[in-house]
């Protein structure tokens, strides 16, 4: 027998700057996603310990946990349009002519920019209408949760764009910018 691994041909793929930067892009909002859940647990067991043990509970928690919270969660999504895990009709595409599937992989990812563009436009709205007022309990802006809204919706946009530019070209090149 012998070990089919050392037959394995190994295909590179030559992938554009703008995708590498995208890709750059995807990986630092998820590194971000994932140092904001890190902070959310260290926040909360602070809370939980403050609270329980030494019996003085921080003000600044909960307001730090929302934001921690809202960073996670919309970078997430972004990210998640960005590797195609996040939005998409993936069985109806799967039973479709190639030229009706190109159809429908730009109309979801239409869906997706429109809806990215207007989560970071009403948030960037949100966000600057209350800078002035103080959160109670921390001396964060009211409206700073808003901020990750505002980059989240804005990388889904830029992600779902792209993926649109990549849904029209021929398959060979989609290939390319593929993760």
């Amino acid at each position: 027998m012998s070990d089919t691994s050392s037959e394995t041909t190994a295909v590179t793929l030559t992938v554009s700057a703008p995708q590498r930067v995208l890709n750059a892009l995807a990986d630092g909002a998820i590194y971000i996603a994932v140092l904001a859940l890190l902070g959310l647990v260290v926040v909360q067991g602070w809370q939980v310990f403050a609270r329980y043990v030494i019996n003085d509970s921080p003000s600044w928690t909960e307001p730090v946990t929302l934001l921690l919270l809202a960073t996670a969660m919309s970078l997430g999504a972004a990210t998640g349009v960005h590797t195609r895990r996040h939005f998409g009709f993936f069985l109806l595409a799967a039973h479709m002519g190639p030229g009706l599937r190109r159809a429908v992989d730009v109309f979801a990812a239409l869906v997706v920019a429109v809806l990215g563009v207007v989560i970071a436009w009403w948030a960037a709205v949100l966000l600057l209408d209350g800078l002035d007022i103080k959160t109670a309990g921390a001396n964060l802006p009211q409206s700073i949760n808003y901020l990750p809204l505002c980059i989240g919706g804005a990388l889904m946009a830029v992600f779902a764009v792209n993926q649109m530019v990549q849904a029209v070209q021929p398959a060979d090149v989609v290939a390319e910018g593929d993760r």
